[in-house]
């Protein structure tokens, strides 16, 4: 491959997040699936182990459901039966009931954030891996928010959680190369509308983290009148070898059937170096890092492999710790906890690396710097990636 510069001045205008609702306190959700499996009591223990050393405290959901006891939780009946609980017909049916509204509220604080109107959208990109229906989410926030019928509309369904950063940089090549376009992303996931009920240990990995949420950005050329934004590099995805069957994430009867391999961890850390290393093409290792917290091992991963310091890692902790894994959404949650922080700090501007990993296993990277204010000189520096 030969070096390819980025346009300059393509950033992210302004950021939005959004969450339901209900939160759920991780012991809550623990016990209401430990008294699920009354009648395996090796397997509830170890329940409330996961759950507790996972690094979550707080999750949030759509379904209220969740707050009441095992005997109310069709998602997570006491015995494990599979009778009774949501089709998967039923669980799109609240997914198309909630997804708006979540992704509603994020995409209106983005357009605020970023001083853009409705109208100003030329292109929108959706991304979702819970739910499915058609007419879609971005034909609802088109009509809702106000857009022309004729905004460009690119869907990206089903990609798992690399996909938000994925259409972060799809954004960035649509405005590089349509200058004067503005592309608007949403990002909603509703996990928690896939539980099931637990039947074996490796279930309990992916029940104890992922939690519901919903994030949006803008993306399009930085002006004068812009600020704190994140000025946005080169960067690509790569499919990791031998690791296929290592996350998958299907449609099953009973909800979406996920199912996450203990190697992840592991898979990343042996993978990502040398991906870093040709995504940095020499430069030196940046300030910033906006890892996707899919999982407190994941972040142990990147963290031992890149050597990083505790507070580089710090806001993708946080963010597990609040809100839990929130899939494609996560690291637009993580890139605006970074953004306040520097704004509160008064920062100077600061390179970084975004990466968030899914099914494939598909590694998401890309370089980005944080600008606090408008600069003619920072709009020539262009970012290189071989």
């Amino acid at each position: 491959m030969t070096e390819m510069n980025s346009k300059a001045g393509t950033a992210v205008l302004g950021i939005g997040t959004a969450l339901p609702a209900y939160s759920i306190a991780q012991p809550e959700i623990a016990e209401l699936i430990a008294s699920s499996l009354q009648d395996s009591p090796d397997l509830a223990r170890f329940a409330k182990r996961i759950f507790k050393s996972c690094g979550v405290e707080t999750r949030y959901t759509v379904d209220d459901s969740y707050l009441g006891s095992a005997d109310s939780c069709r998602y997570v009946p006491t015995g494990g039966e599979l009778a009774g609980i949501p089709t998967t017909g039923e669980r799109m049916k609240k997914y198309q009931q909630e997804a708006l509204p979540l992704g509603l509220e994020a995409a209106r604080r983005a357009l605020r954030d970023a001083g853009q109107t409705a109208g100003e959208i030329t292109h929108l990109i959706t991304v979702s891996c819970t739910g499915q229906y058609l007419p879609g989410l971005d034909v609802m926030l088109i009509r809702e928010l106000g857009m022309s019928p004729r905004v460009n509309r690119l869907p990206l369904i089903f990609q798992g959680c690399a996909a938000g950063l994925k259409a972060i940089q799809m954004a960035r090549d649509v405005v590089n190369g349509a200058p004067g376009s503005t592309v608007l992303v949403v990002c909603v996931e509703l996990c928690t509308l896939h539980f099931q009920p637990v039947q074996e240990r490796g279930a309990l990995f992916a029940a104890s983290f992922f939690g519901d949420g919903a994030g949006a950005c803008v993306v399009g050329a930085a002006e004068a009148r812009h600020s704190h934004y994140l000025s946005l590099g080169t960067g690509y995805s790569v499919l990791l070898p031998e690791t296929t069957a290592d996350m998958t994430w299907e449609v099953g009867d009973a909800g979406f059937d996920l199912y996450l391999s203990p190697r992840i961890p592991e898979l990343l850390g042996s993978h990502l170096e040398a991906e870093l290393e040709l995504l940095l093409a020499g430069a030196a290792l940046p300030e910033l890092w906006a890892i996707h917290p899919g999982g407190r091992g994941i972040v142990d991963s990147v963290q031992k492999v890149m050597r990083l310091r505790d507070e580089q890692t710090h806001y993708s902790r946080e963010i597990l710790r609040t809100a839990g894994n929130l899939s494609s959404v996560t690291i637009l949650f993580v890139l605006e906890a970074m953004r306040q922080d520097m704004k509160a700090q008064g920062s100077a501007a600061k390179e970084g690396v975004a990466m968030a990993f899914g099914p494939g296993l598909t590694a998401e990277l890309m370089r980005f710097t944080y600008v606090p204010a408008y600069s003619p000189a920072h709009q020539e520096q262009n970012h290189a990636v071989l």
